[in-house]
Parts: C-alpha cells; structure tokens; sequence
C-alpha cells in the first residue's frame, strides 16, 4: 500500500510519540521512512514584522543560531533513526532550512518520493500553538498525498 512514509518531527513529545507509531506502521507494512526536520529561517519570512530605525542582525549571532538549529536538527533525526534502525526498519533523514516549516515538509515529500505523510496532530503549545498555528493543519490544507495524522494523547500529569 504505502512504500515511503514521510515523518516529519519538531522533537516535541507529540512528534515522537508518532515517530513510534510511523516506526511500527512502516515495520508491519514493509514501508521505509524519511525522517525530516524543518529547520526555521527568519530570512525570508513574511509572518514576521521588524520594527526599528537600522535595524540590523549581527551575522555572528545569525550563524550561532544556525548553527544550534543544525545540532538539534541532528540530535532529533538521529532519535528517530535510532528507533526506526533498532526495529529494523530501513530509513535515511534530512533537514532543510526553510522560513515556511509546512513547505518544507511537502518538498521534502515529494523531493523523497515519499507516497504518504505521517504526522503528529501537533507540536506548539499553547499560546503559541494558538497564534503560530498547527503546521499539520497547513500540511493537511495543501498536501497532494495523504497524510496519516496521529493523535496521540495528552500527557498524564
């Protein structure tokens, strides 16, 4: 049926509680996995407004903050690999920089040959769930696959 899940994860809980999931879905249908991490840009975006008279971003400061955005990116793909390997299931991982994350995700679908996307229902949060917005929900609204969504459950206090 399906031969290459995508998985996208943001390291939240959520993300790998369906990494566990996608992980035994791909192992009981034969499928391979494609582990993706969308790494935030703020060059680019149009969602985020700079006021100030010569406002200016410190490229040492830029590149500090690329280059933790690379660290986590590995340190959560290689969690996911881990997982996926031990199970024995076949799976490779990628990252993109990118300043629209959902975009990110469908490229790198289609840039993977992958025939569906597996998800958590969410990552943020809160408020800045509530303002940023779901990147399942923007996936859900624009992908040419289907997307599997997994819900997964609220964790026990």
């Amino acid at each position: 049926m399906f031969h290459h899940l995508l998985v996208p994860t943001d390291g939240s809980q959520m993300a790998e509680m369906a990494i566990e999931h996608a992980v035994g879905f791909a192992k009981e249908s034969g499928a391979e996995i494609t582990f993706f991490h969308a790494q935030e840009s703020f060059y680019g975006r149009t969602d985020v407004a700079l006021f100030g008279e010569g406002f200016a971003i410190n490229p040492d400061l830029a590149e500090s903050f690329a280059q933790a955005n690379r660290e986590r990116a590995a340190t959560i793909l290689k969690a996911a690999t881990s997982l996926a390997e031990a199970a024995g299931v076949p799976c490779t991982s990628s990252t993109a920089v990118h300043p629209v994350i959902y975009e990110a995700i469908l490229a790198a679908a289609r840039d993977n040959d992958c025939d569906l996307n597996f998800m958590a229902s969410h990552g943020r949060r809160g408020l800045a769930g509530l303002l940023i917005g779901s990147e399942t929900q923007r996936v859900l609204t624009h992908s040419k696959l289907p997307v599997l969504v997994y819900p997964g459950q609220e964790a026990q206090a």
